[in-house]
């Protein structure tokens, strides 16, 4: 387990630095994406080859079970939706990039990570989930935060458009976790297989990173000359925090309890607002302060207080099935 926590914090710091990473080039948002996910979706299409290969080779030598070569009904759903969040993340992320542009790395992480309360605020209506008290407090609370962090942007001067977009990249973000969910409906297991849902990911993020950038600026989007000092920093976003981050996440959360997952993802958030205050300069007042506590806490909160309801539920259910067995 420690070898999996290691790399599950690591994708987590590496993606938290996308931001910054991200400052140094001087391209369009558009060809930021279209550049970040085509190098992740390379290295993993690699790595995926590579682990077929291994165990190809490792069939032969009678060292490892045959896999089923067709893919079950449940299998083929689950990979529809791994590209529907893939296509998700591509549009968020050209959306989240364009707003680290005009009001900062930190406020934009902020209100991308609204996400995942979102998710939360529709639950009921999209997976049958109570809404409970607890769960409420934790939405208010990530509400009245992503105010702070915006009020704070405004009064600091930040282009409107900017908080807009953070919002619309926090909605797509929740549009690739619902995605994702009903992934794991369709096939429980398909944890076991990571590195080929990463993949799948990437792939779709690709086309539909591609497919907006050449629908705004035109086929040539895909052509834009790369100076050599935008060299550096997307080959560094691309292999490392996009290829090397989703391989690390991906091939350790499955490992982890889910409670350790929940709580340390909010890690990725918080050390992007903190890198781009040491980094960027950017500056990080009192209220961003509290805003990003808000939010941050509050998503933890609503997060960490349905997993232990449903777990007192499996105890009950479980202690109910022991006394009627004895």
């Amino acid at each position: 387990m420690g070898t999996s926590y290691a790399a599950y914090l690591s994708s987590l710091l590496l993606f938290g630095s996308n931001g910054i990473v991200a400052a140094l080039v001087a391209l369009p948002s558009s060809n930021i994406v279209v550049a970040r996910t085509g190098l992740g979706a390379a290295l993993l299409g690699v790595l995926l080859v590579g682990a077929a290969l291994a165990r190809r080779a490792a069939k032969r030598n009678g060292a490892a079970p045959a896999r089923a070569g067709r893919l079950s009904d449940g299998e083929s759903r689950a990979l529809v939706c791994f590209a529907l969040s893939g296509a998700a993340l591509g549009a968020g992320w050209i959306v989240l990039f364009e707003a680290y542009r005009l009001v900062g790395v930190g406020t934009a992480s902020l209100l991308y990570y609204c996400g995942p309360i979102i998710v939360m605020a529709a639950a009921p209506l999209l997976f049958k989930e109570r809404l409970t008290a607890a769960k409420m407090g934790g939405f208010a609370a990530v509400a009245l935060g992503a105010f702070l962090v915006s009020a704070q942007a405004l009064e600091g001067g930040s282009d409107p458009r900017g908080l807009l977009l953070g919002g619309v990249s926090a909605l797509a973000y929740a549009v690739m976790v619902v995605c994702t969910k009903k992934a794991a409906s369709f096939c429980p297991n398909v944890a076991e297989r990571g590195l080929r849902n990463a993949f799948v990911q990437l792939a779709a993020a690709f086309a539909v990173a591609a497919a907006l950038a050449a629908a705004v600026q035109g086929p040539g989007a895909l052509l834009v000359p790369v100076a050599p000092g935008d060299a550096a920093p997307l080959l560094m976003l691309g292999l490392v925090n996009t290829g090397v981050g989703c391989f690390l996440y991906f091939t350790s959360v499955g490992r982890l309890p889910v409670q350790t997952v929940a709580v340390c993802g909010y890690v990725e958030p918080l050390s992007a607002v903190l890198l781009s205050a040491l980094l960027l300069g950017e500056p990080l007042g009192a209220v961003q302060i509290a805003g990003a506590l808000l939010i941050v806490g509050g998503a933890a909160f609503c997060e960490l207080s349905g997993r232990l309801r449903a777990a007192r539920r499996l105890d009950l259910a479980a202690s109910l099935e022991a006394s009627a067995g004895r």
